[in-house]
């Protein structure tokens, strides 16, 4: 494959995929060097807009940092660059630093070791072709907005989550909230969400995702723009609220340029063949598929709950099993050790359990694929949008509670609000009698589907999100005045 071959084709739902274009008639071929942060949260969104912009003709460095955190970022990134050999890799130098909690979270400790790096950018860049735009990751922006604008370049914030989220950001940084105690957020322009739905550690000021969180807050009116991974008929309020000023005077304009899709358009699945082959001998739509993403993991006591109410259920189910936050951690476990004995035998083939890598996108768009219990990560919920899949929402940390509050107002699905963030242990018996209710919720089902095929329609030609990335590049390409 090469740099032409991000073509998409009709998915195995029916739902339309977009296909890129060739690449646009431009005066000036723009050059777009992308800072990437840490976590397959915030590099599959950055790696997909790579290869967006390489697939329309520009020029792109990809800039990240080594060793990374987690071994599926290294391969994603490993085969963006395979696929696409006309970007070019630049690994960011990351200095060292003592960290003033040893037991801080890998992945914002690896924001703040790119973040203390980030003086290292003008070096990296002075040996390559001049730079039309420089777009960073949401997570490290504060400490590379001011470098862009030393070096007069201008400087694009990709927003890894949703456009909600990106409301929560914009307030949450002017200081118009406080997240201790109980209440509610005034988001102006759209509506109030319980404090309690903010990301936990926000609680704390002295955290220092906090710390980071209001500083990248406070930068955003600096941005020359702000691209999200969402689309107008999943977001049409928040959207319309972020650029007419509502939420927060001073914004640059927010552009949709989602549901993004796999780079990697290979006919061969990139899922272990025995997973594809046990979702084709299933019947259409009657599959759950449950994943809590790449940085969730279950107590044991919560995961034998959780397998007692899929069998309890009686769905059909494919589960991507977790157990540790880095994936550099698994294994020495069997499966059986954590379910328990004979419980997958017990499930005589209606259930498959996995802890392997899954290409998640793939198994989505499978055509047996019909629900999607899951944590609300921000890609999950695109990518399920982006397939037509209802959702049975079940937050756990971070931007989670915000995105399952757009997943219930889109209609794309359900959301448990009261199994909360896991200081409690879902029983069996309620999991699996929500789970078989989602799956029967033929509403729901149209519902999702309607999503689906309105995000098909924004990717395509002439579709909002496909408009709004061919804007943000034609106005790279343009001369400055």
């Amino acid at each position: 494959m090469n740099d032409n071959a991000y073509n998409g084709s009709s998915s195995s739902k029916g739902v339309q995929c977009y296909q890129l274009p060739l690449p646009l008639n431009m005066s000036n071929r723009p050059h777009f060097a992308l800072v990437a942060s840490a976590g397959m949260g915030h590099v599959n969104p950055m790696t997909c807009l790579a290869a967006s912009l390489s697939s329309y003709g520009c020029e792109v460095t990809f800039i990240y940092a080594e060793p990374t955190v987690s071994l599926s970022e290294s391969a994603h990134i490993s085969k963006l660059l395979s696929l696409f050999p006309k970007i070019q890799p630049l690994v960011l130098p990351l200095v060292e630093f003592e960290p003033s909690d040893p037991a801080m979270d890998p992945f914002l400790l690896r924001f703040e070791g790119i973040i203390r790096s980030a003086h290292h950018l003008p070096y990296l860049l002075c040996s390559r072709p001049p730079i039309t735009a420089l777009v960073v990751d949401i997570s490290v922006a504060y400490a590379y907005i001011p470098i862009a604008k030393q070096l007069n370049v201008p400087c694009h914030i990709l927003f890894i989550s949703t456009a909600l989220m990106l409301s929560v950001c914009a307030v949450f940084s002017r200081g118009r909230v406080s997240a201790h105690g109980g209440g509610t957020m005034d988001i102006p322009g759209l509506w109030t969400i319980p404090v309690s739905s903010l990301p936990s550690p926000l609680r704390d000021p002295n955290h220092q995702f906090t710390k980071q969180f209001v500083e990248n807050g406070r930068i955003l009116h600096e941005a020359d723009g702000i691209l999200v991974p969402t689309f107008c008929a999943l977001e049409p309020e928040a959207l319309a609220a972020l650029n007419d000023g509502r939420v927060a005077p001073g914004l640059p304009p927010t552009v949709a340029i989602g549901p993004q899709r796999r780079f990697d358009q290979q006919k061969s699945p990139s899922s272990p063949p025995p997973l594809v082959a046990w979702l084709d001998q299933q019947p259409t739509q009657s599959v759950l598929y449950v994943s809590f993403g790449n940085r969730t993991a279950m107590s044991r006591e919560q995961i034998k709950e959780l397998g007692a109410g899929l069998d309890r259920s009686q769905c059909r189910f494919l589960w991507v099993l977790k157990t540790k936050i880095v994936d550099k951690d698994e294994g020495g476990e069997e499966l059986e050790e954590v379910l328990g004995e004979g419980y997958i035998e017990g499930l005589k083939g209606r259930g498959l359990v996995v802890n392997g890598w899954v290409e998640q996108e793939e198994v989505l768009s499978h055509r047996a694929v019909g629900g999607f219990l899951n944590h609300c990560g921000s890609n999950s919920v695109f990518e399920a949008a982006s397939a037509g899949v209802r959702m049975l929402g079940w937050a756990s940390g971070g931007d989670q509670r915000v995105n399952a509050e757009v997943v219930r107002r889109s209609g794309l699905g359900i959301w448990m609000e009261e199994w909360g963030w896991g200081e409690v242990v879902v029983s069996g018996e309620e999991i699996g009698k929500k789970v078989r209710e989602m799956m029967e919720d033929e509403e729901l089902k149209l519902s999702a589907k309607r999503l689906g095929e309105e995000a098909a329609k924004a990717i395509g030609v002439g579709g909002s999100s496909r408009n709004g990335l061919e804007e943000f590049i034609k106005n790279a390409s343009s001369p400055r005045g």
